[in-house]
């Protein structure tokens, strides 16, 4: 990571969070509750993190977002505010795993990792990682599979299975992207272009795809 000043923003689950880097270095993070409430949470928190960090979106070099899979609605809203700051501030674009966030956190030590988020139904979305040092390598790919199968995936890659709802709890953070070196290195996304990996269609689209058997037209 470069010594300018990075933003990033996660929102995968229930809890956002918000960090301001300089490099490696955390210089503000805030959590918030993406849902409840009739307020919008993630972008009163980036002012104060900024405010704390002694900067404004004008002093940013890149933003870096939080892809999921997760929540359709909390990745909405984070992706959105990446975008538009990105966009009016003419800055780049980088997305990563909201699962190697979890795979990033500073309390792992070196291993294998089956890094986990609730896909309801009865599965997760998984991904494998490896943890060396501060740096997080992809062992084995994101899959969407049955909790009853997690433990074998995990034994399988000699892996210990962390996530959100795991013990103890590890969540994605976006201060985490700070050992994410590898995919910070890819080219920035497509503003035009991209979206988060929901991992799976909202409910109110399954429900109304159900009930009119057909897809949901795209505007």
């Amino acid at each position: 990571m470069s010594s300018a000043l990075t933003l990033a923003l996660e929102a995968a689950t229930s809890t956002g969070s918000v960090a301001v880097l300089r490099g490696r270095e955390v210089l503000a993070t805030r959590e918030v509750a993406m849902r409840g409430g009739a307020e919008e949470h993630l972008l009163p928190a980036i002012d104060a993190a900024l405010t704390e960090a002694g900067a404004t979106t004008r002093d940013l070099a890149r933003i870096v977002c939080g892809a999921g899979p997760g929540s359709f609605t909390s990745l909405r809203v984070s992706a959105s505010l990446a975008k538009g700051i990105a966009f009016a501030h003419s800055l780049p674009l980088h997305a990563v795993p909201s699962l190697a966030l979890i795979a990033a956190d500073a309390s792992l030590a070196d291993g294998a990792y089956v890094a986990i988020l609730d896909a309801l139904r009865g599965e997760v979305f998984a991904t494998a990682y490896l943890r060396a040092g501060d740096e997080v390598t992809e062992l084995a790919p994101l899959r969407l599979i049955h909790r009853g199968e997690l433990a074998h995936e995990a034994a399988a890659l000699h892996a210990t299975v962390i996530g959100a709802e795991e013990h103890p709890r590890t969540m994605p953070r976006a201060a985490n992207v700070a050992r994410l070196g590898a995919w910070l290195a890819m080219p920035p996304v497509s503003l035009a272009s991209w979206e988060p990996d929901y991992g799976r269609l909202a409910e109110a689209q399954v429900k109304w795809e159900l009930a009119h058997g057909r897809p949901l037209p795209v505007a």
